[in-house]
């Protein structure tokens, strides 16, 4: 059976972030690919000896990873406004965590949140993986409010091509504090307007049985 360890949640954690890419154009602009054309040759040059058929070198094209396959991500269920996303292994042993995409009010993909259950043993008892946009002001860390409770900071820990990221720890009393909660409020601050606070919520309908739910997925794969 297959050990879910610290790495391969973090790795499951961008994977899955980074197909909710809509929070950033990731478009990259066409390449111009036109061959200019060959030169004539001039009249008085001598004519050239019959070419021999040219040797077919051109590399086979990688073949593109099946749909399917193992790495490839997909959403077990949903449940509330959380989806159980998974990432498919060759045991088909296949972690998964609670994932959620998060909007503003005008409906364009701003963030993300995952989250699972982590290790017994340690002060924190489930983590979390927050993606927001690269042009995030990162001094300003991340902030998180359940509810009417007072608001917890979070540092950013790295930016990759899709975003930034914050990997945070729930202790058990935190936890306990999403699964009785309504929703929780994000703010980040934006790097072109430092004056302005972007703020977007997380749904808590479906928290608790959508964090069992992942829990109990994964302690099978254990």
């Amino acid at each position: 059976m297959m050990k879910l360890t610290n790495p391969l949640v973090i790795a499951l954690a961008i994977g899955l972030t980074a197909s909710a890419a809509t929070a950033q154009d990731t478009a990259a602009p066409a390449a111009d690919t036109a061959t200019p054309a060959a030169e004539t040759p001039a009249a008085d040059a001598p004519a050239a000896a019959p070419e021999a058929p040219a040797a077919d070198t051109a590399a086979p094209a990688a073949e593109a990873p099946a749909a399917d396959g193992p790495g490839t991500t997909y959403i077990a269920e949903t449940i509330g406004d959380w989806g159980i996303q998974c990432v498919r292994t060759e045991s088909g042993n296949d972690p998964c965590q609670m994932y959620q995409l998060l909007k503003d009010a005008d409906g364009n993909s701003v963030a993300d949140i995952s989250m699972f259950a982590l290790p017994k043993g340690g002060k924190a008892v489930a983590g979390a993986t927050i993606m927001t946009p690269l042009e995030t002001l990162l001094t300003q860390n991340v902030v998180l409010k359940v509810d009417s409770s007072e608001p917890r900071v979070y540092p950013f820990t790295f930016c990759a091509q899709v975003g930034c990221f914050s990997r945070i720890g729930l202790t058990a009393e935190e936890l306990a504090a999403y699964k009785k909660g309504n929703k929780v409020q994000l703010t980040v601050v934006p790097m072109v307007a430092p004056d302005k606070k972007v703020q977007l919520d997380i749904s808590l309908k479906g928290f608790t049985a959508a964090y069992d739910k992942v829990a109990e997925m994964n302690a099978d794969n254990q």
